[in-house]
């Protein structure tokens, strides 16, 4: 019978330092979207652990992710969330002086011989699935070797960690989404949720829903609990889509669908909404009328920042009449409910008396994950040993 993690794959500070590295730095993690940067000189800051990375758009159009750390005394660059940059990036102590893709073009008071060229900012992988911005963080490299950080992420193979790309890491995903063109989308609203949790807690939650009836009276009228047909799991990703209950058209307060289709939908697609989570912080939540996303970004072994967006299609956006309250109201809802839930079972794993539970036959997707953070974890002990 499989059973819930140990105490300490939650509790535990420094297991969630070594897990920070392991899941967080070893694989492509979700920064956000590439219409939160429309403009050139337009950025984003990204922090994770001790690490802060920023992402901007330069003026060919391209995105480039750098550490926001400069190369003179190791100054943080920027401490803005967001913000726009005009053509170039300043330290703030000594005025060391980049542009957007990471070289120095300016370094005060340098010694004659000083060469520009060997001070670029550290730059971090950056790609672009259908709209959604991924980075690379394990690995440091500079701006004179493009290509060797921008599409590294590792996985097991016959017990060794490898180099794979982004492509490698989404698997099927990009074909099999293709049909909600993502990248066509623009953001409609974005809420920042501070949880007291595990980030493990918050992906378990997200793929059952057992406790819909419990906890989710408002979810429970839209779809039914058990009605989720799942893909079978992978190293990456786990998922499957659920079917709305008779004269439900979407996820909203009421259940009405006050927004057009997504194009090039199927009518089946119509008729459900599917939810996977991306491994390690991306939880994608694809509807009829619009796109839901969670990025989750760890802060201490028990609290997760969460950053949950709705994404619609331009032509809606554009309608005097336009309305995303209702999907909007009946979400922050439910994140609540599931973020107040979360909370409690951190709360209960921190105990010394909690012991790993059973888990039953339909918990398949959430003991599948755990076997992933658990071989994790041994692979790294069996090197360290």
């Amino acid at each position: 019978m499989h059973t819930t993690l140990p105490r300490r794959f939650y509790a535990d500070p420094e297991f969630y330092r070594a897990e920070l590295e392991r899941f967080y730095f070893n694989r492509w993690i979700c920064a956000g979207r590439a219409d939160h940067i429309p403009a050139s000189g337009d950025y984003f800051t990204r922090s994770l652990g001790d690490e802060s990375v920023i992402v901007a758009r330069d003026a060919s159009g391209a995105i480039h992710a750098v550490f926001n750390v400069c190369r003179h005394r190791g100054t943080r660059l920027c401490d803005q969330a967001e913000g726009h940059f005009v053509e170039r990036i300043q330290c703030p102590y000594h005025n060391w002086t980049y542009d957007l893709e990471g070289r120095l073009l300016a370094a005060p008071h340098m010694p004659p011989g000083f060469n520009k060229d060997d001070y670029p900012l550290h730059r971090a992988g950056c790609e672009v699935w259908d709209g959604h911005i991924f980075l690379y963080l394990g690995q440091v490299g500079q701006v004179g070797q493009v290509g060797q950080v921008g599409k590294d992420a590792t996985k097991e193979r016959g017990g060794r960690e490898q180099i794979v790309t982004l492509r490698e890491q989404l698997a099927d995903l990009p074909e099999r989404f293709s049909a909600w063109r993502m990248a066509d989308l623009r953001l409609g609203r974005r809420i920042v949720y501070d949880v007291k949790a595990n980030w493990k807690l918050i992906v378990l939650n997200y793929n059952e829903c057992l406790h819909c009836p419990n906890l989710h009276p408002a979810l429970n009228k839209l779809h039914h609990y058990l009605g989720a047909d799942n893909v079978p799991p992978t190293a990456c990703y786990c998922g499957g889509a659920m079917g709305f209950r008779d004269g439900v058209e979407t996820m909203s307060m009421d259940g009405k669908r006050r927004r057009e289709y997504l194009p090039g939908l199927s009518e089946a697609q119509r008729r459900q909404v599917t939810y996977f989570a991306i491994y390690p912080n991306l939880l994608l939540s694809l509807h009829p009328d619009y796109v839901m996303t969670h990025t989750l970004w760890p802060r201490a072994n028990d609290r997760t920042e969460i950053v949950c967006e709705w994404h619609v299609h331009p032509a809606e956006l554009a309608r005097p009449d336009f309305q995303l309250d209702d999907a909007v109201e009946f979400w922050d809802l439910t994140n609540r409910e599931d973020w107040w839930i979360s909370e409690q079972s951190q709360a209960g794993i921190n105990s010394r008396v909690y012991q790993p539970g059973p888990y039953s036959e339909r918990e398949e997707l959430l003991w599948s994950f755990d076997d992933i953070v658990r071989r994790s974890a041994e692979t790294s002990l069996s090197r360290s040993g």
